[in-house]
């Protein structure tokens, strides 16, 4: 790992420990090297890998030929602020969600593979959930709804 991944990884685990103090997030003695978190709506739940560096980020969900129904990546930002996906490379279509600071989904759209069109958030948003598409509406999951997100948990 660089020293600039490694700077961003120890970034998102302190905020990962101040969320956790808060009661945002629960503590599970892994760490966020784990590279996993689990994303829970109610009564489903996604396990997301976590993409936290540029370099993860930049990559996301391209050249999967599937994204497993109960997974999806979870990007983590330091700041809230509006964020935009695009799906160059990505082949599978996906549903994204944007979620506040308080893990409260402000937006959520449907992205089509090797879009090369830029997709806001629709709002300031601290974290994005990609999942297959049809995920969310499959279980009435919609804008306004709040995830209890628990970080650094092993992977599926």
């Amino acid at each position: 790992m660089t020293g600039r991944a490694a700077r961003s990884r120890w970034w998102a685990v302190l905020a990962v420990t101040v969320f956790a103090g808060t009661g945002a997030a629960t503590a599970t003695g892994c760490s966020a090297e784990d590279g996993y978190a689990r994303i829970v709506f109610g009564t489903d739940t996604v396990i997301a890998e976590m993409a936290i560096t540029a370099e993860e980020k930049t990559r996301g969900l391209m050249y999967r030929e599937d994204v497993p129904d109960g997974t999806g990546m979870l990007f983590v930002y330091t700041d809230s602020r509006v964020h935009s996906f695009w799906m160059v490379n990505t082949y599978v279509p996906l549903d994204i969600a944007y979620l506040d600071p308080s893990f409260r989904i402000v937006d959520i759209q449907q992205l089509e593979p090797n879009d090369d069109t830029s997709r806001p958030s629709r709002a300031p948003a601290m974290y994005a959930l990609e999942v297959r598409q049809g995920w969310f509406a499959e279980r009435g999951i919609e804008v306004g709804d709040v995830a209890e997100i628990e970080f650094g948990v092993r992977g599926p």
